[in-house]
């Protein structure tokens, strides 16, 4: 990992009696997309208004960019797209951007390439002069996609980006999200879309009643465990007895079944134990893991 773009400990807020996010403790790297993930109510979008400033922390501390949470300078360096964003209707796509360029203190010369290479990349470039109450759904998330990379943040919070888009559209916001990270921009991402995650995140964070209960990167947290998914005829007995040796198996469907292995040594040695014995192997797979199966685990199995 790069150096730290983000860095909490402790991150606390209370609100009456009531603990929505605690004792909260991440380190985000430089040129990274950082996955944060956890069912509603979990204490994700408090999370993220700490750190932009939205929201005064009750305890613990975070600094973004290297510079304390709050730090005016440090904001004209971060871009923020929130999920249940209105921008004002009644202007125009270009016309929102130069009002976000001009908020972010973009010199007034510069702001009209800069917004059309920003209008170029969202695909909004036919509809820089329409109003924006005449934007489809797809099109307002675009937009606000767009007033969020206008100033060239160079850390960019996007809170689900792809949830009023078209699987070409959400094809799309994954372009532009890794393109901004090959640029070593670092982009924290909040998404109910797991699959779409698992696509492009090199570390996630599940949080469940205001705590993170598990993090690392993608790699390590998906491949703890080896499945195989086995079709075969002719078994002879084999699953309840010598298939068995080496492994739980998890699940049987007739002619199939997926064992848990101990480790990928074994897969080999399974092929050759079943064609051995007389079986016909029509297939064998190795099951990875999915994003939405280890967050089921998590959120389901309790506190960790």
């Amino acid at each position: 990992m790069g150096k730290a773009v983000i860095e909490t400990k402790d991150l606390t807020k209370v609100y009456d009696r009531k603990t929505a996010c605690d004792k909260i403790c991440l380190s985000v790297g430089e040129g990274q997309i950082f996955g944060f993930l956890g069912p509603n109510g979990a204490g994700k979008s408090t999370f993220v208004k700490m750190l932009i400033g939205l929201v005064k922390p009750t305890s613990g501390m975070a600094s973004l960019l290297g510079s304390p949470i709050g730090d005016v300078f440090t904001r004209r360096r971060i871009g923020f797209l929130p999920e249940n964003f209105r921008y004002q209707d009644w202007l125009t796509g270009q016309e929102l951007l130069h009002y976000h360029a001009a908020l972010s203190h973009m010199p007034r010369e510069v702001r009209p390439k800069r917004i059309g290479e920003v209008l170029k990349l969202v695909k909004l470039e036919d509809a820089a002069n329409f109003k924006i109450k005449t934007y489809s759904k797809g099109m307002q998330q675009r937009i606000g996609i767009a007033a969020a990379l206008v100033a060239d943040p160079d850390l960019l919070f996007l809170d689900e980006p792809t949830s009023a888009l078209d699987p070409i559209g959400r094809m799309e916001v994954r372009e532009i999200i890794t393109s901004l990270r090959d640029r070593g921009k670092t982009v924290f991402l909040n998404s109910h879309l797991l699959s779409e995650l698992e696509m492009i995140c090199d570390e996630v964070a599940i949080i469940k009643d205001g705590r993170v209960i598990e993090s690392g990167t993608l790699n390590n947290l998906l491949t703890g465990k080896i499945e195989v998914e086995v079709t075969a005829g002719n078994l002879n007995g084999l699953l309840d007895n010598r298939i068995a040796d080496f492994g739980r198996v998890l699940k049987v469907d007739g002619s199939s079944f997926v064992i848990e292995l101990a480790n990928e040594e074994k897969i080999p040695t399974l092929a050759s134990l079943i064609i051995r014995s007389g079986g016909r192997l029509y297939n064998l797979n190795r099951r990875k893991r999915t994003l939405e199966e280890l967050f089921i685990d998590v959120v389901q199995g309790g506190d960790q």
